[in-house]
Protein backbone atom coordinates (compact mmCIF):
# COMPACT_ATOMS: atom_id res chain seq x y z
CA UNK A 1 0.00 0.00 0.00
CA UNK A 2 3.02 2.35 -0.19
CA UNK A 3 2.85 5.00 -2.61
CA UNK A 4 5.32 7.79 -3.46
CA UNK A 5 3.51 9.79 -5.82
CA UNK A 6 0.95 12.39 -4.31
CA UNK A 7 -2.56 11.11 -3.08
CA UNK A 8 -4.49 12.29 -5.53
CA UNK A 9 -7.50 13.90 -3.10
CA UNK A 10 -11.18 14.78 -3.99
CA UNK A 11 -13.50 16.73 -1.84
CA UNK A 12 -17.15 15.77 -1.92
CA UNK A 13 -19.20 19.14 -0.09
CA UNK A 14 -17.58 21.96 -0.21
CA UNK A 15 -19.57 24.19 2.42
CA UNK A 16 -18.34 25.31 5.91
CA UNK A 17 -16.25 22.12 6.93
CA UNK A 18 -14.96 21.20 3.42
CA UNK A 19 -14.08 25.10 2.52
CA UNK A 20 -12.37 24.90 5.77
CA UNK A 21 -10.18 21.52 4.81
CA UNK A 22 -9.23 23.34 1.72
CA UNK A 23 -7.60 25.98 3.25
CA UNK A 24 -5.26 24.07 4.22
CA UNK A 25 -4.22 21.70 1.99
CA UNK A 26 -1.64 23.80 0.50
CA UNK A 27 0.30 22.62 3.66
CA UNK A 28 -0.04 18.75 3.54
CA UNK A 29 3.13 17.22 2.33
CA UNK A 30 2.13 14.56 -0.33
CA UNK A 31 -1.20 15.39 -1.30
CA UNK A 32 -2.78 17.11 -4.64
CA UNK A 33 -5.81 18.37 -4.47
CA UNK A 34 -7.64 17.67 -7.67
CA UNK A 35 -11.00 16.96 -7.44
CA UNK A 36 -14.09 18.61 -5.99
CA UNK A 37 -18.01 17.81 -6.12
CA UNK A 38 -21.10 19.92 -4.79
CA UNK A 39 -24.67 19.80 -5.79
CA UNK A 40 -24.51 23.74 -5.74
CA UNK A 41 -22.84 25.02 -9.00
CA UNK A 42 -21.91 28.18 -6.94
CA UNK A 43 -19.75 26.05 -4.03
CA UNK A 44 -17.77 24.49 -6.92
CA UNK A 45 -17.11 27.39 -8.87
CA UNK A 46 -15.94 29.28 -5.80
CA UNK A 47 -12.77 26.73 -5.33
CA UNK A 48 -12.19 25.60 -9.39
CA UNK A 49 -11.52 29.49 -10.23
CA UNK A 50 -9.62 29.67 -7.13
CA UNK A 51 -7.26 26.51 -8.51
CA UNK A 52 -7.03 26.16 -12.07
CA UNK A 53 -6.40 22.88 -12.48
CA UNK A 54 -9.30 22.08 -10.05
CA UNK A 55 -12.14 19.75 -11.58
CA UNK A 56 -15.56 20.61 -10.54
CA UNK A 57 -18.62 17.76 -10.21
CA UNK A 58 -22.22 18.16 -9.25
CA UNK A 59 -22.14 14.63 -7.61
CA UNK A 60 -19.92 12.73 -5.77
CA UNK A 61 -20.37 9.39 -7.86
CA UNK A 62 -19.64 11.44 -10.51
CA UNK A 63 -16.31 12.58 -8.88
CA UNK A 64 -15.38 8.96 -7.71
CA UNK A 65 -16.08 7.43 -11.66
CA UNK A 66 -13.67 10.04 -12.97
CA UNK A 67 -10.46 8.74 -12.19
CA UNK A 68 -9.02 11.80 -11.15
CA UNK A 69 -8.74 10.76 -7.27
CA UNK A 70 -6.71 8.42 -5.35
CA UNK A 71 -9.02 9.74 -1.82
CA UNK A 72 -11.62 11.35 -0.95
CA UNK A 73 -12.25 13.89 2.08
CA UNK A 74 -16.00 13.32 2.45
CA UNK A 75 -17.66 16.70 4.31
CA UNK A 76 -21.53 16.64 3.59
CA UNK A 77 -24.65 16.34 5.60
CA UNK A 78 -24.44 13.50 7.83
CA UNK A 79 -26.77 11.19 6.04
CA UNK A 80 -24.99 10.76 2.95
CA UNK A 81 -21.29 9.83 4.71
CA UNK A 82 -22.18 6.10 5.28
CA UNK A 83 -23.73 6.02 1.59
CA UNK A 84 -20.64 7.73 0.02
CA UNK A 85 -18.03 6.01 2.18
CA UNK A 86 -19.13 2.56 0.86
CA UNK A 87 -18.94 3.80 -2.52
CA UNK A 88 -15.83 4.94 -2.48
CA UNK A 89 -14.76 1.66 -1.12
CA UNK A 90 -16.26 -0.18 -4.48
CA UNK A 91 -14.52 2.30 -6.39
CA UNK A 92 -11.53 1.23 -4.49
CA UNK A 93 -10.25 4.39 -2.86
CA UNK A 94 -9.16 6.01 0.39
CA UNK A 95 -11.45 7.66 2.52
CA UNK A 96 -11.61 10.24 4.74
CA UNK A 97 -14.70 10.65 6.31
CA UNK A 98 -16.31 13.95 8.83
CA UNK A 99 -17.83 13.42 12.01
CA UNK A 100 -19.80 11.27 12.33
CA UNK A 101 -19.49 8.26 9.96
CA UNK A 102 -22.97 8.25 10.18
CA UNK A 103 -26.16 8.74 11.78
CA UNK A 104 -27.01 5.47 13.35
CA UNK A 105 -24.37 2.57 14.87
CA UNK A 106 -26.42 0.36 12.75
CA UNK A 107 -25.53 2.36 9.60
CA UNK A 108 -21.69 2.82 10.95
CA UNK A 109 -21.78 -1.11 11.31
CA UNK A 110 -22.28 -1.71 7.73
CA UNK A 111 -19.77 0.57 6.66
CA UNK A 112 -17.38 -1.63 8.70
CA UNK A 113 -18.29 -4.76 7.31
CA UNK A 114 -17.88 -2.98 4.08
CA UNK A 115 -14.37 -1.50 4.65
CA UNK A 116 -13.41 -5.49 5.88
CA UNK A 117 -13.86 -6.44 2.36
CA UNK A 118 -11.33 -3.97 1.21
CA UNK A 119 -9.26 -3.86 4.48
CA UNK A 120 -5.42 -3.43 2.78
CA UNK A 121 -6.09 -2.60 -0.48
CA UNK A 122 -7.71 1.28 0.80
CA UNK A 123 -7.48 3.54 4.14
CA UNK A 124 -10.78 4.30 5.77
CA UNK A 125 -10.07 7.40 8.62
CA UNK A 126 -12.45 9.72 10.54
CA UNK A 127 -11.92 13.44 11.14
CA UNK A 128 -11.94 13.22 15.15
CA UNK A 129 -9.08 15.87 15.36
CA UNK A 130 -9.88 16.20 18.93
CA UNK A 131 -7.53 13.15 18.91
CA UNK A 132 -4.52 15.28 18.06
CA UNK A 133 -4.68 17.80 21.35
CA UNK A 134 -1.70 17.10 24.06
CA UNK A 135 -4.09 17.36 26.68
CA UNK A 136 -6.25 14.42 25.67
CA UNK A 137 -3.70 11.80 24.48
CA UNK A 138 -2.31 12.34 27.33
CA UNK A 139 -5.46 11.94 29.66
CA UNK A 140 -5.33 8.48 27.29
CA UNK A 141 -2.11 7.86 28.24
CA UNK A 142 -2.78 7.86 32.43
CA UNK A 143 -5.35 6.05 32.09
CA UNK A 144 -4.70 3.18 29.54
CA UNK A 145 -1.06 3.37 31.37
CA UNK A 146 -2.90 2.77 34.93
CA UNK A 147 -1.92 5.62 36.70
CA UNK A 148 -5.62 5.78 38.58
CA UNK A 149 -5.96 2.23 38.91
CA UNK A 150 -9.36 0.77 37.98
CA UNK A 151 -12.37 3.56 36.88
CA UNK A 152 -14.88 4.11 38.99
CA UNK A 153 -16.19 7.53 37.86
CA UNK A 154 -16.46 9.36 34.69
CA UNK A 155 -18.64 12.52 34.47
CA UNK A 156 -17.87 15.35 31.37
CA UNK A 157 -19.46 18.70 31.54
CA UNK A 158 -19.14 19.92 27.96
CA UNK A 159 -21.23 22.98 27.79
CA UNK A 160 -19.25 25.48 25.72
CA UNK A 161 -20.90 24.12 22.07
CA UNK A 162 -23.19 27.66 22.61
CA UNK A 163 -24.91 28.57 18.97
CA UNK A 164 -26.83 31.45 17.83
CA UNK A 165 -30.10 30.77 16.70
CA UNK A 166 -28.18 32.57 13.56
CA UNK A 167 -26.00 29.08 13.60
CA UNK A 168 -28.89 27.19 13.14
CA UNK A 169 -30.80 29.15 10.16
CA UNK A 170 -27.98 29.02 8.01
CA UNK A 171 -28.45 25.81 6.91
CA UNK A 172 -31.88 23.96 5.79
CA UNK A 173 -30.58 20.85 6.94
CA UNK A 174 -29.09 21.64 10.15
CA UNK A 175 -30.67 20.60 13.05
CA UNK A 176 -33.57 18.47 11.61
CA UNK A 177 -34.32 14.77 11.98
CA UNK A 178 -34.50 14.31 8.31
CA UNK A 179 -31.20 16.94 7.56
CA UNK A 180 -28.74 15.67 10.28
CA UNK A 181 -30.58 13.32 12.53
CA UNK A 182 -30.24 14.59 15.93
CA UNK A 183 -28.51 17.83 17.13
CA UNK A 184 -25.79 18.14 19.57
CA UNK A 185 -25.47 14.44 20.06
CA UNK A 186 -24.78 14.04 16.46
CA UNK A 187 -23.66 17.36 15.12
CA UNK A 188 -21.46 19.32 18.21
CA UNK A 189 -20.33 16.43 20.52
CA UNK A 190 -19.13 13.20 18.24
CA UNK A 191 -15.79 14.75 19.28
CA UNK A 192 -16.48 14.29 23.23
CA UNK A 193 -18.36 11.35 22.59
CA UNK A 194 -15.41 9.35 20.88
CA UNK A 195 -12.70 10.81 23.36
CA UNK A 196 -15.12 9.55 26.22
CA UNK A 197 -14.91 5.95 25.19
CA UNK A 198 -11.55 6.64 23.77
CA UNK A 199 -10.22 7.24 27.74
CA UNK A 200 -12.80 4.97 29.26
CA UNK A 201 -14.28 2.53 27.16
CA UNK A 202 -17.90 1.94 26.63
CA UNK A 203 -20.62 1.39 29.39
CA UNK A 204 -22.96 -1.01 29.44
CA UNK A 205 -26.54 1.14 30.19
CA UNK A 206 -27.20 4.50 29.04
CA UNK A 207 -30.25 6.24 31.12
CA UNK A 208 -30.56 10.12 29.82
CA UNK A 209 -33.08 13.58 29.60
CA UNK A 210 -33.06 15.08 26.70
CA UNK A 211 -34.78 18.32 25.77
CA UNK A 212 -35.96 19.08 21.85
CA UNK A 213 -35.77 22.89 21.32
CA UNK A 214 -34.99 24.18 24.39
CA UNK A 215 -32.79 27.07 23.16
CA UNK A 216 -33.59 27.23 20.19
CA UNK A 217 -36.11 27.00 16.86
CA UNK A 218 -35.20 24.13 15.80
CA UNK A 219 -37.01 20.18 16.05
CA UNK A 220 -34.18 18.16 17.47
CA UNK A 221 -31.88 18.39 21.07
CA UNK A 222 -29.94 21.04 22.50
CA UNK A 223 -29.16 19.60 25.79
CA UNK A 224 -29.05 16.41 27.38
CA UNK A 225 -28.04 14.68 31.01
CA UNK A 226 -26.92 11.79 30.92
CA UNK A 227 -25.58 8.74 33.16
CA UNK A 228 -23.94 5.51 32.51
CA UNK A 229 -23.23 2.11 34.12
CA UNK A 230 -20.20 0.43 33.01
CA UNK A 231 -19.66 -3.66 33.50
CA UNK A 232 -17.26 -2.97 36.41
CA UNK A 233 -19.54 -1.13 38.72
CA UNK A 234 -18.58 2.22 37.26
CA UNK A 235 -20.59 5.25 36.55
CA UNK A 236 -20.63 7.62 34.32
CA UNK A 237 -22.41 11.73 33.65
CA UNK A 238 -22.20 13.31 30.40
CA UNK A 239 -23.77 16.63 30.45
CA UNK A 240 -24.07 18.66 27.08
CA UNK A 241 -25.63 21.80 25.59
CA UNK A 242 -26.00 24.20 22.90
CA UNK A 243 -27.58 26.73 25.06
CA UNK A 244 -25.05 27.67 27.94
CA UNK A 245 -22.70 31.03 27.47
CA UNK A 246 -20.72 30.74 28.77
CA UNK A 247 -20.35 26.85 28.69
CA UNK A 248 -18.13 24.84 31.06
CA UNK A 249 -15.72 22.03 29.11
CA UNK A 250 -14.56 20.08 32.75
CA UNK A 251 -13.95 16.45 33.04
CA UNK A 252 -13.17 14.28 35.59
CA UNK A 253 -11.97 10.85 36.04
CA UNK A 254 -11.71 9.03 39.38
CA UNK A 255 -10.51 5.54 39.63
CA UNK A 256 -8.81 3.34 42.56
CA UNK A 257 -5.22 4.86 42.72
CA UNK A 258 -7.02 8.65 42.44
CA UNK A 259 -8.79 11.77 40.04
CA UNK A 260 -7.70 13.86 37.64
CA UNK A 261 -9.29 16.86 36.47
CA UNK A 262 -9.02 19.41 33.75
CA UNK A 263 -10.86 22.52 32.60
CA UNK A 264 -10.90 22.82 28.66
CA UNK A 265 -7.72 20.76 28.59
CA UNK A 266 -4.98 23.82 29.03
CA UNK A 267 -3.60 21.82 32.59
CA UNK A 268 -4.76 18.50 33.86
CA UNK A 269 -4.68 18.11 37.76
CA UNK A 270 -4.17 14.68 39.07
CA UNK A 271 -4.22 13.59 42.89
CA UNK A 272 -2.32 9.85 42.87
CA UNK A 273 -2.92 7.89 46.05
CA UNK A 274 -0.13 6.49 47.96
CA UNK A 275 -2.12 2.98 47.80
CA UNK A 276 -5.75 1.38 46.30
CA UNK A 277 -8.28 3.27 47.91
CA UNK A 278 -10.40 0.01 48.31
CA UNK A 279 -8.01 -1.53 50.09
CA UNK A 280 -7.18 1.35 52.40
CA UNK A 281 -11.31 1.73 53.27
CA UNK A 282 -11.36 -1.91 53.94
CA UNK A 283 -7.88 -2.34 56.22
CA UNK A 284 -7.65 1.02 57.78
CA UNK A 285 -8.51 1.16 61.81
CA UNK A 286 -8.91 4.77 61.56
CA UNK A 287 -12.80 6.18 61.10
CA UNK A 288 -12.35 9.40 59.55
CA UNK A 289 -9.21 8.69 57.66
CA UNK A 290 -8.37 9.63 53.60
CA UNK A 291 -6.16 8.22 52.31
CA UNK A 292 -2.69 9.67 51.42
CA UNK A 293 -1.85 11.26 48.45
CA UNK A 294 0.03 13.31 46.20
CA UNK A 295 -1.40 16.59 44.35
CA UNK A 296 0.41 17.42 40.91
CA UNK A 297 -0.29 19.62 37.78
CA UNK A 298 0.59 18.21 34.45
CA UNK A 299 1.05 21.25 32.15
CA UNK A 300 0.33 21.38 28.63
CA UNK A 301 2.99 23.35 26.68
CA UNK A 302 1.93 26.97 25.62
CA UNK A 303 0.25 27.39 22.14
CA UNK A 304 0.11 23.36 22.15
CA UNK A 305 -3.07 22.83 23.48
CA UNK A 306 -5.01 21.98 20.72
CA UNK A 307 -2.32 19.84 18.90
CA UNK A 308 -2.34 20.11 14.96
CA UNK A 309 -6.32 19.26 14.50
CA UNK A 310 -7.58 18.80 11.16
CA UNK A 311 -4.47 19.50 9.45
CA UNK A 312 -2.52 16.76 11.58
CA UNK A 313 -5.18 14.64 10.69
CA UNK A 314 -4.94 15.02 7.01
CA UNK A 315 -1.27 14.03 6.98
CA UNK A 316 -1.58 11.53 8.93
CA UNK A 317 -4.05 10.07 6.34
CA UNK A 318 -1.86 10.99 3.55
CA UNK A 319 0.82 9.26 5.26
CA UNK A 320 -0.92 6.32 6.58
CA UNK A 321 -1.81 5.72 2.60
CA UNK A 322 2.00 6.56 1.48
CA UNK A 323 3.79 5.31 4.25
CA UNK A 324 1.80 2.59 5.52
CA UNK A 325 1.75 5.38 9.13
CA UNK A 326 -0.64 4.30 11.72
CA UNK A 327 -3.84 6.49 11.79
CA UNK A 328 -4.63 8.62 14.37
CA UNK A 329 -8.69 8.06 14.05
CA UNK A 330 -9.35 4.88 12.24
CA UNK A 331 -12.81 5.03 10.71
CA UNK A 332 -13.93 1.41 12.11
CA UNK A 333 -13.77 3.47 15.69
CA UNK A 334 -16.10 6.27 14.59
CA UNK A 335 -18.68 3.43 15.00
CA UNK A 336 -18.03 4.01 19.23
CA UNK A 337 -19.18 7.25 20.06
CA UNK A 338 -21.97 7.43 17.57
CA UNK A 339 -23.08 4.36 19.53
CA UNK A 340 -23.06 6.20 23.30
CA UNK A 341 -24.86 8.76 21.64
CA UNK A 342 -27.65 6.81 19.76
CA UNK A 343 -28.24 5.51 22.84
CA UNK A 344 -28.39 8.78 24.93
CA UNK A 345 -31.09 10.20 22.25
CA UNK A 346 -33.02 6.97 22.22
CA UNK A 347 -32.85 6.78 26.51
CA UNK A 348 -33.90 9.88 25.97
CA UNK A 349 -36.64 10.19 23.57
CA UNK A 350 -38.06 6.67 24.87
CA UNK A 351 -38.32 7.50 28.63
CA UNK A 352 -36.31 4.44 30.16
CA UNK A 353 -32.68 3.16 30.02
CA UNK A 354 -31.31 1.59 27.00
CA UNK A 355 -28.56 -1.45 27.63
CA UNK A 356 -25.82 -1.36 24.66
CA UNK A 357 -25.44 -2.52 21.95
CA UNK A 358 -28.29 0.11 21.22
CA UNK A 359 -30.66 -1.95 19.31
CA UNK A 360 -30.32 -1.38 15.92
CA UNK A 361 -33.28 -1.80 14.19
CA UNK A 362 -35.41 -0.01 17.09
CA UNK A 363 -33.11 2.85 17.03
CA UNK A 364 -33.65 2.86 13.15
CA UNK A 365 -36.94 2.92 13.26
CA UNK A 366 -36.85 5.93 15.86
CA UNK A 367 -35.08 8.31 13.67
CA UNK A 368 -36.88 7.24 10.45
CA UNK A 369 -40.20 8.31 12.05
CA UNK A 370 -38.72 11.54 13.16
CA UNK A 371 -36.97 12.30 10.07
CA UNK A 372 -40.38 11.45 7.82
CA UNK A 373 -42.17 14.53 9.39
CA UNK A 374 -39.14 16.64 9.74
CA UNK A 375 -39.35 20.20 8.29
CA UNK A 376 -36.28 18.85 6.20
CA UNK A 377 -37.46 16.27 3.63
CA UNK A 378 -35.00 16.21 1.07
CA UNK A 379 -32.66 13.35 3.12
CA UNK A 380 -34.80 10.75 4.91
CA UNK A 381 -33.04 8.43 7.07
CA UNK A 382 -31.23 5.83 4.89
CA UNK A 383 -33.06 7.49 1.99
CA UNK A 384 -29.96 8.46 0.03
CA UNK A 385 -28.76 6.63 -3.16
CA UNK A 386 -24.72 8.19 -3.13
CA UNK A 387 -25.11 10.59 -5.28
CA UNK A 388 -25.52 13.95 -3.03
CA UNK A 389 -22.80 16.23 -2.69
CA UNK A 390 -24.03 18.41 -0.81
CA UNK A 391 -22.18 21.17 1.32
CA UNK A 392 -22.00 20.76 5.34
Amino acid sequence: MKRLKPVRLGVIGCGGMGSSHISYFDKVNGLAFTAVADILPAAVKRHTEKHPNLKGFSSGAALMKSGLVDAVLIATPHYDHPVLTRLAFQHGLHVLCEKPVAVTAGEAERTNQAYRKVKGKVVFGVMFNQRTSPAWRKVRQMVTEGWLGEITRVNWIITNWFRSQAYFNSGGWRATWGGEGGGVLINQCPHNLDLFQWFVGMPVEVTAQVALGKYHRIEVEDEVIATMRFKNGATGVFITSTGESPGTNRLEITGDRGRLVTDGGSTIEFIHTEQSVSTFCKTTLERFANVPATRMTIEVPAGAAWGGQHQQVTQNFVNAITQGETLIAPGTEGIHGLELGNAMLMSGLLGKPVKLPTPRGAYAALIRKLAKRSAFKKVVAGGSKGDLATSA
